[in-house]
């Protein structure tokens, strides 16, 4: 249910920021530019950073007046910002869906949401239409010759990486059927195994759930080969947006979650309203051997996990016999009810995430956690050369507010050696985005380099561009994009333009 105004007046004081001004960022996005150079209006662009910068997200969330239920159900938008000399230019198309080519001509939704958005009309009129909307507008990623627009539920779709013209759902050459699922987050190994390698997966869920891993080489002339594929079954639904990898394994967190589909069937809800924790229920550690590693072939692992709800997990590393996984856990699965309107949530009544390290014992199949930080968090990330291996750093998103929930508005660096968190803050009309770390493609050092992120200014009521030092999180660039954006979900970073 909508809050009051007098509801939200108090939770703006209590913590620092203004609920206007956060929902002030759901809009749609109404311009499709083409090579604009941005202007800078604080600090220099550096001279070294020479790439791409890719981000996607909702945009488009509403149709003739009628709003999506929940910001995942907005059409994707990819915004790419190329960095050449100093100099930024900014690119943005919406994804050539063929579901947004179908509601662009019939200006309206016709197709439901999987979080709860439902055509007009009732639940007569959405009863038996179990159809998935891809909306493309979870993540973004190169490989090969192509940009990949991501939505787990189903296939990619390419795009070009310099126009971003949409060419079609993508099945890899190959490697997926139609409408076969696709992972959202992908990870990338640096190199553990001689060549890069972007390592993904698709779920087919049930009362048994079986996780087919795909590794794709990531550069040269065989980029977007795929090297190695291998299907796991397990018992038990799995509701999964991301993994960790090491060297020698796939890690995989099956939440303690159920899943109802009579609501979804009878045209009552969303297929993503229809999951529910388990109470009572025992949260599971898929543990897969890579192909690449020392365990190659053998079975995989499953062992009990922490109880709560994981969407993002920052790494993973090996030692000993150990597997230490850092993961984001809520107390419980977050979501928007049927009554709710996400522009107004009541941040108090969600549950927050928090930074947990949990320590693997593969011979005595145990774990142990502890938290490593109280303070709300998403979007955790360390520096990609580091992916899979001990990281001392790590760079995230937070709320403002060091204790509970509230919106994301600053970036913070973990140091796991000497536990010293540093913050940089866009409070209290800034909203940040998920941080991408670029490492200086000249130091050995870990945390040389460069944060990226969008935020929303509310003053202005549109997006900056922050660049920010990796090392001190000191300001070394602000730049004005010449639109505004809704706030966004994953991106990435190409070292090519």
């Amino acid at each position: 249910m909508a809050k009051s105004k007098l509801d939200e007046s108090k939770q703006n004081n209590k913590l620092g920021f203004s609920q206007e001004d956060w929902a002030s960022a759901y809009f749609n996005v109404e311009e499709e530019l083409s090579n604009i150079e941005i202007k800078t209006i604080r600090g220099e662009v550096p001279k070294e950073l020479i790439g791409t910068f890719y981000r996607n997200g909702p945009g488009r969330l509403e149709r003739a007046g009628q709003w999506v239920h929940h910001p995942f159900d907005g059409d994707g938008m990819i915004a790419s910002i190329q960095f050449n000399q100093g100099k930024a230019k900014f690119t943005n198309r919406f994804i050539r869906t063929n579901e947004w080519e179908k509601e662009e001509k019939a200006g309206k939704f016709i197709f439901r949401g999987v979080f709860g958005t439902q055509k007009k009309g009732g639940p007569l009129f959405n009863a038996f239409d179990m159809r998935l909307k891809n909306i493309a507008n979870t993540n973004v990623v190169q490989l090969g010759n192509r940009l990949l627009a991501l939505w787990e539920a189903s296939s990619p779709y390419a795009l070009d990486p310099k126009s971003l013209q949409t060419y079609g759902l993508s099945d890899l050459n190959g490697v997926l059927k139609k409408g076969e699922a696709f992972s959202a987050h992908p990870r990338f190994d640096p190199g553990h195994h001689e060549n890069e390698r972007m390592v993904s997966f698709g779920v087919t869920t049930g009362p048994k759930s079986t996780i087919r891993l795909m590794e794709f080489e990531k550069k040269g002339n065989n980029a977007g080969q795929l090297i190695s594929d291998r299907k796991d079954n397990f018992e038990g639904f799995a509701f999964l947006h991301d993994f960790a990898i090491t060297p020698n394994w796939a890690l995989f967190l099956q939440n303690a979650i159920s899943f109802n589909p009579i609501p979804f069937i009878l045209g009552q809800k969303g297929a993503a309203q229809c999951l529910k924790s388990k109470p009572n229920g025992q949260a599971k550690f898929w543990i897969i051997p890579r192909d690449c590693g020392k365990f190659a072939g053998q079975k995989a692992l499953i062992l009990n996990a922490p109880n709560g709800f994981v969407f993002h997990h920052l790494n993973a590393f090996e030692i000993d016999n150990k597997i230490i996984i850092d993961s984001i856990y809520y107390k419980d699965f977050p979501s928007i009810g049927p009554n709710e309107d996400f522009r107004h949530i009541n941040f108090d009544e969600i549950p927050e995430g928090k930074l947990k390290r949990c320590s693997i014992n593969l011979a005595k199949e145990s774990y142990e956690i502890k938290e490593v930080s109280s303070q709300c968090c998403e979007f955790a990330m360390v520096n990609p050369k580091f992916q899979g291996l001990c990281a001392r750093y790590a760079w995230m998103a937070s709320a403002e507010c060091k204790q509970g929930n509230g919106p994301l508005q600053a970036i913070k660096k973990i140091d796991f050696v000497t536990g010293e968190e540093l913050v940089w803050s866009a409070a209290p009309r800034g909203f940040v985005g998920e941080p991408v770390m670029i490492p200086h493609q000249n130091s050995s050092k870990e945390d040389e380099g460069w944060i990226l992120t969008l935020i929303w200014n509310s003053k202005r009521l549109s997006t900056d561009l922050i660049i920010l030092n990796s090392d001190d999180l000191s300001m070394q660039a602000t730049l004005e994009l010449p639109i505004g954006m809704p706030h966004g979900l994953h991106g990435s970073w190409v070292n090519s333009i």
